[in-house]
């Protein structure tokens, strides 16, 4: 590990790479995390576009582009399906939210024993004590199972030597350094955070009301472009979904409060004359800076472990929670959405489900009358007798050989091989051997 820091205390050392091992394995959960639910969303689109095409495939175009689209149209929903069922299985418990709590635990406790008990004798009992505790909390929250990479990083990961403002992590903290370090730090990166996400739900909303706007248009003009509001009903479904999955509502307030809280703290130490910042405002500064980010942090694994547990819904039970939510937080939203979408596409809808429920079983009855023709049978004999005769072939070359070898070892049994038997004598016993056939080399 790359450590060029001063004074290094064996405990901080450990805390760091703990954290950093947690911290490395949350990030390592959570692409996957999002990459999955992503692909299930798409694929989720793709089935209704196969769908709309595979019931408007024009008849003179030639029946292999039908053909393929049957295939793909049964092959997308099972994907999904596939997807889903392995989400579930392994990342559905959220075991990244319980890295991550227990990292940014471990980081509150490092800055608390670098300025509050930096005078403490027995500061070092209490961090292994705390860091024995945390490592046990996230045990515990992952069933048992903690299966964790060796770190190899630097220490503290994150800290960047051409920065001054960056925290190098092993020495003690006064009031400015903490107030530069930790609070000055946390305070930017959330209004970082706080913008992007408002560029992203806002992004999003865009998205649904444009796709709900085509759905309106396409019911609009009626005919063969009625079938299409399928596809922009699916498309709204997995923006709602991942919208959802995002959790972008409750975390924007989340992170909005924990920047106005910051915000306070920042004004109230540079308002501070140099004699005013004594120990007891900068230990001030440090429980209340901590205290805001820890709850900060608790609060957004709650409102993400909802937003896991809503996501295990079946779509349907789903989308009509999102829009429930969606009316209840945005009027000009609730507007759009309700009035383009659900009024006008909910009657095209229902008369497009028979066609589409009709072309996945057609797709499917046409591949299994496929499968059953005879020429398909009498494939399958024909490569069925072709397996027999292999089988039959072997077992007889086998037994030869069996007993080729039973026999040897027979006539030989009292003969004693060693570095003075004549050579006559071996090369007539390998002269016994069967030859078997093959292709040397």
């Amino acid at each position: 590990m790359d450590n060029l820091t001063e004074n290094k205390i064996p405990i901080l050392n450990i805390a760091w790479s703990r954290y950093a091992q947690l911290d490395e394995a949350a990030i390592k959960l959570s692409r996957p995390h999002y990459g999955l639910r992503r692909w299930i969303a798409i694929l989720g689109v793709l089935a209704a576009i196969f769908a709309v095409l595979t019931a408007t495939y024009p008849e003179k175009f030639p029946n292999i582009g039908r053909e393929i689209l049957k295939v793909l149209l049964i092959l997308s929903p099972i994907s999904a399906s596939l997807l889903a069922a392995f989400f579930n299985k392994f990342y559905g418990s959220g075991s990244w939210l319980t890295m991550r709590a227990g990292a940014e635990e471990i980081k509150k406790d490092i800055y608390i024993f670098r300025t509050v008990l930096k005078d403490e004798p027995k500061r070092r009992i209490w961090l292994e004590k705390r860091l024995a505790d945390i490592q046990r909390q996230v045990y515990r929250g992952l069933g048992g199972e903690m299966a964790l990479d060796r770190y190899t990083g630097s220490l503290p990961p994150y800290y960047d030597r051409s920065n001054p403002e960056s925290d190098p992590g092993f020495s003690d903290l006064g009031g400015d350094e903490y107030f530069s370090y930790r609070l000055q730090d946390q305070l930017a990166w959330h209004i970082g955070k706080v913008n992007r996400i408002q560029k992203e739900r806002s992004r999003l909303q865009w998205y649904i009301l444009i796709a709900g706007g085509a759905g309106s248009f396409l019911a609009a003009m009626g005919g063969a472009f009625s079938i299409w509001v399928a596809v922009t009903a699916s498309i709204v479904a997995a923006l709602i979904g991942w919208t959802e999955l995002r959790n972008l509502e409750d975390t924007l307030k989340n992170y909005s409060k924990v920047v106005i809280e910051l915000m306070i703290l920042y004004d109230h130490w540079q308002n501070l004359e140099l004699e005013e910042r004594t120990q007891v405002e900068t230990f001030r500064m440090v429980k209340a800076t901590e205290r805001i980010l820890w709850n900060q942090n608790m609060e957004y694994i709650r409102s993400m472990r909802d937003a896991l547990s809503d996501a295990e819904l079946d779509e349907a039970d789903l989308i009509d929670e999102v829009l429930k939510k969606s009316v209840e937080s945005d009027a000009l939203f609730k507007k759009k959405l309700r009035d383009s979408l659900v009024s006008h596409t909910d009657k095209t809808l229902r008369e497009a489900e028979d066609t589409l429920v009709e072309a996945f079983d057609v797709a499917l009855g046409s591949i299994a009358e496929e499968a059953s023709s005879d020429l398909v049978q009498q494939e399958l004999t024909a490569m069925a007798g072709a397996v027999s005769e292999v089988v039959e072939n072997t077992i007889n070359r086998a037994s030869k050989l069996r007993s080729a070898i039973d026999e040897i070892a027979s006539d030989y049994k009292d003969v004693e091989f060693n570095a003075e038997t004549p050579a006559a004598e071996l090369h007539e016993m390998m002269q016994r051997f069967p030859k078997t056939g093959e292709v040397k080399g």
